[in-house]
Protein backbone atom coordinates (compact mmCIF):
# COMPACT_ATOMS: atom_id res chain seq x y z
CA UNK A 1 0.00 0.00 0.00
CA UNK A 2 1.91 3.35 -1.68
CA UNK A 3 -0.97 5.64 -1.73
CA UNK A 4 0.16 8.50 0.33
CA UNK A 5 -2.72 10.64 -0.84
CA UNK A 6 -5.04 8.43 1.04
CA UNK A 7 -7.25 10.49 3.97
CA UNK A 8 -7.90 8.74 7.32
CA UNK A 9 -11.81 9.47 6.67
CA UNK A 10 -11.69 7.70 3.30
CA UNK A 11 -9.13 4.86 4.75
CA UNK A 12 -11.56 4.32 7.71
CA UNK A 13 -14.49 3.87 5.17
CA UNK A 14 -12.79 1.30 3.54
CA UNK A 15 -11.89 -0.34 6.53
CA UNK A 16 -15.65 -0.03 7.70
CA UNK A 17 -16.90 -1.38 4.40
CA UNK A 18 -14.55 -4.58 4.50
CA UNK A 19 -15.16 -5.25 8.43
CA UNK A 20 -18.73 -4.90 7.47
CA UNK A 21 -18.45 -7.47 4.83
CA UNK A 22 -16.26 -9.96 6.31
CA UNK A 23 -19.13 -9.60 9.73
CA UNK A 24 -21.88 -10.47 7.33
CA UNK A 25 -20.69 -13.19 5.68
CA UNK A 26 -19.43 -14.62 8.92
CA UNK A 27 -22.90 -14.67 10.07
CA UNK A 28 -24.63 -15.61 6.67
CA UNK A 29 -22.02 -19.45 7.44
CA UNK A 30 -23.78 -19.21 11.13
CA UNK A 31 -27.49 -19.43 9.76
CA UNK A 32 -26.79 -21.37 6.98
CA UNK A 33 -25.22 -24.09 9.27
CA UNK A 34 -28.50 -23.59 11.80
CA UNK A 35 -30.34 -24.76 8.20
CA UNK A 36 -32.20 -20.88 8.12
CA UNK A 37 -30.65 -20.55 4.53
CA UNK A 38 -31.13 -23.39 2.04
CA UNK A 39 -29.19 -24.39 -1.54
CA UNK A 40 -25.76 -23.36 -2.17
CA UNK A 41 -23.98 -20.25 -0.07
CA UNK A 42 -20.54 -19.25 -1.42
CA UNK A 43 -18.58 -16.81 0.71
CA UNK A 44 -16.02 -13.82 0.24
CA UNK A 45 -13.96 -14.19 2.93
CA UNK A 46 -10.73 -12.69 1.90
CA UNK A 47 -11.40 -10.64 -1.31
CA UNK A 48 -13.51 -8.25 0.73
CA UNK A 49 -10.83 -5.45 -1.03
CA UNK A 50 -11.96 -6.42 -4.68
CA UNK A 51 -15.77 -5.22 -4.52
CA UNK A 52 -15.03 -2.72 -1.69
CA UNK A 53 -12.28 -0.91 -3.81
CA UNK A 54 -14.14 -1.26 -7.01
CA UNK A 55 -17.90 -0.84 -7.21
CA UNK A 56 -18.22 2.46 -4.87
CA UNK A 57 -15.81 4.27 -7.60
CA UNK A 58 -18.42 3.48 -10.32
CA UNK A 59 -20.98 5.82 -10.84
CA UNK A 60 -24.54 5.31 -9.47
CA UNK A 61 -26.24 5.18 -12.39
CA UNK A 62 -23.40 2.52 -14.35
CA UNK A 63 -24.86 -0.79 -14.12
CA UNK A 64 -23.01 -3.92 -12.58
CA UNK A 65 -23.32 -7.77 -13.53
CA UNK A 66 -21.63 -9.78 -10.86
CA UNK A 67 -21.34 -13.75 -10.12
CA UNK A 68 -22.82 -16.46 -7.82
CA UNK A 69 -20.21 -15.27 -5.01
CA UNK A 70 -22.22 -11.89 -5.12
CA UNK A 71 -23.03 -10.28 -1.51
CA UNK A 72 -19.92 -7.87 -1.12
CA UNK A 73 -20.84 -7.10 -4.67
CA UNK A 74 -24.97 -6.13 -3.77
CA UNK A 75 -23.88 -4.78 -0.03
CA UNK A 76 -21.53 -1.94 -2.11
CA UNK A 77 -24.17 -1.04 -4.63
CA UNK A 78 -26.18 0.19 -2.04
CA UNK A 79 -28.60 -2.79 -1.70
CA UNK A 80 -29.55 -2.60 2.20
CA UNK A 81 -28.11 -5.68 4.16
CA UNK A 82 -32.04 -6.30 5.47
CA UNK A 83 -33.00 -7.19 1.95
CA UNK A 84 -29.85 -9.50 0.92
CA UNK A 85 -29.81 -11.73 4.21
CA UNK A 86 -33.93 -11.71 3.45
CA UNK A 87 -33.60 -13.11 0.11
CA UNK A 88 -31.23 -15.49 1.29
CA UNK A 89 -33.64 -16.78 4.11
CA UNK A 90 -36.33 -16.74 0.57
CA UNK A 91 -38.24 -14.46 2.51
CA UNK A 92 -41.07 -11.88 0.76
CA UNK A 93 -38.87 -8.93 1.45
CA UNK A 94 -35.54 -9.84 0.02
CA UNK A 95 -34.38 -8.15 -2.91
CA UNK A 96 -36.36 -10.97 -5.20
CA UNK A 97 -39.12 -11.19 -3.01
CA UNK A 98 -37.22 -14.82 -2.10
CA UNK A 99 -37.42 -15.99 -5.17
CA UNK A 100 -33.27 -16.06 -6.31
CA UNK A 101 -31.82 -16.92 -2.95
CA UNK A 102 -27.90 -16.23 -2.23
CA UNK A 103 -27.01 -16.51 -6.30
CA UNK A 104 -29.25 -13.98 -7.49
CA UNK A 105 -29.45 -10.97 -6.02
CA UNK A 106 -30.95 -8.44 -7.84
CA UNK A 107 -32.34 -4.82 -7.68
CA UNK A 108 -32.99 -2.95 -11.07
CA UNK A 109 -33.30 0.24 -8.86
CA UNK A 110 -29.52 0.15 -8.41
CA UNK A 111 -28.77 -0.93 -11.71
CA UNK A 112 -27.41 -4.07 -9.99
CA UNK A 113 -28.27 -6.81 -12.45
CA UNK A 114 -27.36 -9.86 -10.90
CA UNK A 115 -26.10 -12.32 -9.58
CA UNK A 116 -25.76 -15.67 -11.97
CA UNK A 117 -25.17 -19.25 -11.00
CA UNK A 118 -24.40 -20.40 -14.44
CA UNK A 119 -20.14 -19.53 -14.82
CA UNK A 120 -19.68 -16.70 -17.08
CA UNK A 121 -23.27 -16.48 -17.39
CA UNK A 122 -23.00 -13.00 -16.64
CA UNK A 123 -20.74 -12.10 -19.60
CA UNK A 124 -22.91 -12.15 -22.39
CA UNK A 125 -25.67 -9.95 -20.51
CA UNK A 126 -23.05 -7.23 -19.76
CA UNK A 127 -22.01 -6.62 -23.14
CA UNK A 128 -25.97 -6.66 -23.92
CA UNK A 129 -26.02 -4.11 -21.48
CA UNK A 130 -23.04 -2.51 -22.68
CA UNK A 131 -24.32 -2.05 -26.37
CA UNK A 132 -27.77 -0.45 -25.18
CA UNK A 133 -25.50 2.39 -23.21
CA UNK A 134 -23.47 2.79 -26.56
CA UNK A 135 -26.67 2.71 -29.03
CA UNK A 136 -28.50 5.55 -26.22
CA UNK A 137 -25.04 7.76 -25.83
CA UNK A 138 -25.87 7.35 -21.90
CA UNK A 139 -22.33 8.10 -21.33
CA UNK A 140 -22.65 4.82 -18.34
CA UNK A 141 -20.45 2.55 -18.04
CA UNK A 142 -21.12 -1.70 -17.20
CA UNK A 143 -18.71 -3.15 -14.86
CA UNK A 144 -18.81 -7.05 -15.18
CA UNK A 145 -17.41 -9.32 -12.29
CA UNK A 146 -16.40 -12.51 -13.09
CA UNK A 147 -13.65 -15.66 -11.83
CA UNK A 148 -10.81 -17.39 -13.28
CA UNK A 149 -12.97 -20.51 -14.27
CA UNK A 150 -14.93 -18.39 -16.33
CA UNK A 151 -12.22 -17.44 -18.06
CA UNK A 152 -11.60 -20.71 -20.24
CA UNK A 153 -15.81 -20.43 -21.16
CA UNK A 154 -16.42 -20.28 -24.77
CA UNK A 155 -19.13 -17.15 -23.73
CA UNK A 156 -16.41 -14.90 -21.84
CA UNK A 157 -14.06 -15.18 -25.63
CA UNK A 158 -17.23 -14.43 -27.05
CA UNK A 159 -17.73 -11.28 -25.37
CA UNK A 160 -14.66 -10.45 -25.14
CA UNK A 161 -14.34 -10.22 -28.76
CA UNK A 162 -18.04 -8.50 -29.02
CA UNK A 163 -17.03 -5.61 -26.83
CA UNK A 164 -13.65 -4.90 -28.78
CA UNK A 165 -15.37 -5.16 -32.26
CA UNK A 166 -18.16 -3.46 -31.08
CA UNK A 167 -15.98 -0.64 -28.62
CA UNK A 168 -18.48 -1.19 -25.96
CA UNK A 169 -18.28 0.72 -22.80
CA UNK A 170 -17.60 -2.46 -20.42
CA UNK A 171 -15.11 -2.82 -17.96
CA UNK A 172 -14.24 -6.86 -17.19
CA UNK A 173 -13.15 -6.83 -13.84
CA UNK A 174 -11.85 -10.90 -12.96
CA UNK A 175 -11.42 -11.80 -9.41
CA UNK A 176 -8.67 -14.44 -10.12
CA UNK A 177 -9.13 -16.45 -6.47
CA UNK A 178 -6.57 -19.24 -7.98
CA UNK A 179 -9.57 -21.74 -8.30
CA UNK A 180 -11.92 -22.49 -10.07
CA UNK A 181 -14.31 -24.96 -8.21
CA UNK A 182 -11.82 -26.79 -7.03
CA UNK A 183 -9.44 -27.05 -9.49
CA UNK A 184 -6.20 -24.74 -9.23
CA UNK A 185 -5.52 -22.25 -11.84
CA UNK A 186 -2.49 -23.93 -13.34
CA UNK A 187 -4.85 -27.54 -13.71
CA UNK A 188 -7.65 -25.53 -16.35
CA UNK A 189 -5.54 -22.78 -17.90
CA UNK A 190 -3.16 -23.84 -20.65
CA UNK A 191 -1.79 -20.26 -19.91
CA UNK A 192 -1.99 -18.80 -16.62
CA UNK A 193 -1.72 -15.87 -17.23
CA UNK A 194 -5.19 -14.34 -17.94
CA UNK A 195 -4.65 -11.05 -18.99
CA UNK A 196 -3.56 -12.97 -21.98
CA UNK A 197 -7.29 -13.83 -23.19
CA UNK A 198 -8.40 -9.79 -23.37
CA UNK A 199 -4.94 -8.54 -25.19
CA UNK A 200 -5.74 -11.56 -27.83
CA UNK A 201 -8.95 -9.56 -28.72
CA UNK A 202 -7.48 -6.44 -29.06
CA UNK A 203 -8.44 -5.03 -25.09
CA UNK A 204 -6.11 -3.41 -22.91
CA UNK A 205 -5.51 -5.45 -19.97
CA UNK A 206 -3.60 -5.17 -16.64
CA UNK A 207 -2.78 -7.32 -13.06
CA UNK A 208 -4.14 -5.63 -10.16
CA UNK A 209 -3.21 -7.19 -6.04
CA UNK A 210 -6.52 -8.08 -5.30
CA UNK A 211 -5.96 -7.85 -1.70
CA UNK A 212 -4.56 -4.14 -1.66
CA UNK A 213 -7.93 -1.91 -1.29
CA UNK A 214 -6.09 1.37 -2.41
CA UNK A 215 -4.36 -0.60 -5.34
CA UNK A 216 -7.95 -2.04 -6.26
CA UNK A 217 -9.62 1.48 -5.97
CA UNK A 218 -6.87 3.13 -7.89
CA UNK A 219 -6.95 0.69 -10.94
CA UNK A 220 -10.48 0.72 -11.33
CA UNK A 221 -10.86 4.45 -11.18
CA UNK A 222 -8.26 4.90 -13.73
CA UNK A 223 -9.67 2.24 -16.37
CA UNK A 224 -13.54 3.69 -15.49
CA UNK A 225 -12.56 6.65 -16.53
CA UNK A 226 -10.57 5.37 -19.59
CA UNK A 227 -13.95 3.20 -20.75
CA UNK A 228 -15.78 6.41 -19.95
CA UNK A 229 -13.65 8.59 -22.36
CA UNK A 230 -12.85 6.39 -24.95
CA UNK A 231 -16.41 4.34 -25.01
CA UNK A 232 -14.24 1.32 -25.48
CA UNK A 233 -13.70 -1.71 -23.22
CA UNK A 234 -10.38 -2.50 -20.33
CA UNK A 235 -9.98 -5.27 -18.23
CA UNK A 236 -8.24 -5.81 -14.61
CA UNK A 237 -7.89 -8.94 -13.50
CA UNK A 238 -7.93 -8.75 -9.79
CA UNK A 239 -5.40 -11.46 -7.81
CA UNK A 240 -6.86 -12.59 -4.84
CA UNK A 241 -8.01 -15.69 -2.65
CA UNK A 242 -11.01 -16.58 -0.70
CA UNK A 243 -10.19 -17.98 2.96
CA UNK A 244 -13.13 -20.43 3.06
CA UNK A 245 -13.99 -23.46 0.45
CA UNK A 246 -15.91 -22.72 -2.76
CA UNK A 247 -19.09 -23.08 -0.91
CA UNK A 248 -21.06 -24.32 2.31
CA UNK A 249 -20.69 -27.86 1.04
CA UNK A 250 -17.27 -27.95 -0.59
CA UNK A 251 -15.04 -30.03 2.14
CA UNK A 252 -12.00 -28.28 0.77
CA UNK A 253 -9.53 -31.24 0.79
CA UNK A 254 -7.86 -29.88 -2.67
CA UNK A 255 -5.67 -26.65 -1.14
CA UNK A 256 -2.34 -27.17 1.17
CA UNK A 257 -3.42 -25.49 4.17
CA UNK A 258 0.30 -24.17 4.48
CA UNK A 259 -0.98 -21.95 0.90
CA UNK A 260 -4.48 -21.14 3.00
CA UNK A 261 -1.75 -19.59 5.68
CA UNK A 262 0.47 -18.13 3.60
CA UNK A 263 -2.98 -16.15 2.28
CA UNK A 264 -4.25 -15.26 4.97
CA UNK A 265 -1.10 -13.61 6.28
CA UNK A 266 -2.04 -10.91 3.44
CA UNK A 267 -5.64 -10.60 4.35
CA UNK A 268 -6.90 -7.81 3.01
CA UNK A 269 -8.49 -6.06 5.85
CA UNK A 270 -5.47 -6.57 8.50
CA UNK A 271 -3.01 -4.75 5.51
CA UNK A 272 -5.27 -1.73 5.02
CA UNK A 273 -5.21 -1.55 9.40
CA UNK A 274 -1.47 -1.76 9.66
CA UNK A 275 -1.10 0.53 7.09
CA UNK A 276 -3.51 3.00 9.10
CA UNK A 277 -2.01 2.19 12.06
CA UNK A 278 1.62 2.97 10.94
CA UNK A 279 0.31 6.16 9.35
CA UNK A 280 -1.54 7.34 13.10
CA UNK A 281 -4.95 7.03 11.16
CA UNK A 282 -6.16 4.11 13.52
CA UNK A 283 -6.11 5.29 17.11
CA UNK A 284 -6.03 2.98 20.06
CA UNK A 285 -10.24 1.74 20.50
CA UNK A 286 -11.14 2.79 17.21
CA UNK A 287 -11.27 -0.98 15.42
CA UNK A 288 -13.04 -2.22 18.40
CA UNK A 289 -15.30 0.56 17.44
CA UNK A 290 -15.77 -0.35 13.86
CA UNK A 291 -16.21 -4.01 14.53
CA UNK A 292 -18.95 -3.71 17.26
CA UNK A 293 -20.97 -1.27 14.79
CA UNK A 294 -20.75 -3.54 11.75
CA UNK A 295 -21.54 -6.25 13.97
CA UNK A 296 -24.53 -4.45 15.10
CA UNK A 297 -25.74 -4.39 11.68
CA UNK A 298 -25.57 -7.34 10.54
CA UNK A 299 -27.23 -8.51 13.46
CA UNK A 300 -30.11 -6.18 12.98
CA UNK A 301 -30.37 -7.62 9.61
CA UNK A 302 -30.13 -11.18 10.82
CA UNK A 303 -33.15 -10.25 12.93
CA UNK A 304 -34.87 -8.44 10.00
CA UNK A 305 -34.56 -12.09 8.02
CA UNK A 306 -35.73 -13.89 10.66
CA UNK A 307 -39.23 -12.11 11.29
CA UNK A 308 -40.06 -11.33 7.47
CA UNK A 309 -42.56 -12.56 6.12
CA UNK A 310 -42.58 -15.87 2.88
CA UNK A 311 -44.47 -15.29 0.08
CA UNK A 312 -47.63 -15.80 0.20
CA UNK A 313 -48.27 -19.41 -2.08
CA UNK A 314 -51.06 -17.79 -4.25
CA UNK A 315 -47.39 -15.57 -5.44
CA UNK A 316 -45.15 -18.38 -6.22
CA UNK A 317 -46.14 -18.73 -9.49
CA UNK A 318 -45.31 -14.73 -10.24
CA UNK A 319 -42.57 -14.63 -13.36
CA UNK A 320 -42.77 -18.13 -13.79
CA UNK A 321 -46.06 -19.41 -14.75
CA UNK A 322 -47.99 -17.43 -17.58
CA UNK A 323 -52.07 -16.68 -16.11
CA UNK A 324 -54.74 -18.03 -18.31
CA UNK A 325 -56.49 -15.16 -20.00
CA UNK A 326 -59.88 -14.88 -19.09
Amino acid sequence: MIDADVTKTHALDLLERMIFVRRFEQKCAEVYQQQKIRGFLHLYDGEEAIAVGAIPVLRDDDAIVATYREHAHALMRGLSPESVLAEMYGKATGCARGHGGSMHLFSAERRFYGGYAIVGGGLPIAVGLALAEKMQNSGRIVGCFFGDGAAQEGETHESLNLASLWKLPLLFLLENNQYAMGTALERHAAVPDLVAEPRAHGIEASTVDGMDVLAVERAVRTAAEAVRTTGTPRFLQLVTYRFRAHSMYDADRYRDKDEIARWKRRDPIELLATFMRQRGMLGEGERARVEAEAMARVEAAARFAEDAPFEPIEELGRNVLVREVP
